[in-house]
């Protein structure tokens, strides 16, 4: 029998998964560029490579912080589909950020949609973490 608490994790690692994967891909881009341009170390002046570094960098900056509230939103009690909608904003948010950084020079309506998105999703986390702690 799945009980409520194993829902709720369950939903934590379905997301934090997903984000890891981000993450990855992401990664394998920055590799792939630093390779393509012979760069061993930071991005060698290159835009391209500046772009892929940030949208990796960014996305482990909000993802990480994002997982480990997903998880502490489970063991304090919050229900699964707060979970889901949390991790699903968040992995929505950081895939358009991504995609804004990597396809779009400049400012971008990905940027911005994907910061939304995830300020959304960090605060709806930190306002659960913190009504299920005290109540």
């Amino acid at each position: 029998m799945t009980t409520p608490l194993m829902l709720a994790i369950q939903a934590a690692a379905l997301w934090s998964g997903l984000l890891i994967l981000l993450m990855l891909v992401l990664s394998g881009i920055v590799v792939s560029g630093r390779r393509k341009h012979m760069v061993s170390l930071g991005d060698g002046g290159v835009a391209e490579l500046a772009a892929a570094s940030r949208a990796f960098g960014n996305c482990a900056e909000y993802a990480t912080p994002g997982m480990i509230a997903l998880l502490l939103l489970a063991a304090v009690g919050a229900p699964a589909w707060m979970i889901h909608a949390v991790g699903a904003t968040l992995l929505v948010g950081r895939v358009a950020h991504a995609l804004g950084l990597l396809l779009q020079t400049g400012p971008s309506l990905g940027r911005v949609v994907g910061m939304l998105l995830t300020w959304v999703a960090l605060l709806a986390a930190a306002v659960g973490m913190i009504g299920f702690a005290v109540v």
